[in-house]
């Protein structure tokens, strides 16, 4: 009779249990990167916005812009975003972070602050003396951990427990504001 060559039940059972052993090690250092990549986009994100407000802020006589979308397309509603922003200019923002659309696991907001009274020859109609972008995770723990916010000061905050900001008139309260550094 022939001695049959192969693998014993036994060595397979070692090979599944060392396999699961390492899986089990992996899978939450590849959560914690995914949650880790998903923040770093967000706050990228919000600082993106701060800098392109500041940009729109210059280009429309010292106002911020009510209407998150004059951002990415300020040409398309001259009266509402700037008059005399020429056409074929390029824009302050991607369209991507302007929907406000989830994005990188995060859901964002944007609140405009009190409407001001403007020189309708060099500022648009949205124009506001402020405003604050906020993001908080879609699934606190697992697309995000910490909440974030920035408005018009230029501060950058974040809120440990995945909650957002409390925002009044486009303005974080920056009394319980965790700076982000």
């Amino acid at each position: 009779m022939k001695k049959q060559k192969g693998f014993t039940l036994i060595e397979l059972l070692i090979v599944v249990a060392i396999i699961g052993i390492i899986a089990a090690i992996a899978i939450p250092s590849l959560l914690r990167a995914r949650v880790s990549a998903n923040e770093s986009a967000t706050i990228g994100d919000i600082r993106t916005v701060i800098s392109a407000q500041a940009a729109f802020q210059s280009a429309n006589g010292g106002w911020y812009t009510g209407a998150i979308t004059c951002l990415s397309a300020p040409a398309t509603d001259k009266a509402a975003c700037i008059p005399n922003y020429p056409t074929g200019s390029p824009t302050f923002l991607d369209s991507a972070v302007t929907s406000l659309m989830a994005k990188s696991g995060y859901n964002r907001s944007f609140e405009p602050g009190n409407t001001v009274a403007i020189n309708s020859a060099v500022s648009g109609t949205a124009s506001v003396a402020n405003y604050a972008y906020g993001a908080i995770p879609v699934t606190a723990g697992q697309t995000g951990v910490r909440g974030f916010a920035g408005d018009a000061s230029g501060v950058l905050c974040f809120n440990p427990d995945g909650a957002g900001y409390p925002i009044n008139n486009g303005a974080i309260d920056l009394g319980n504001c965790s700076v982000l550094q």
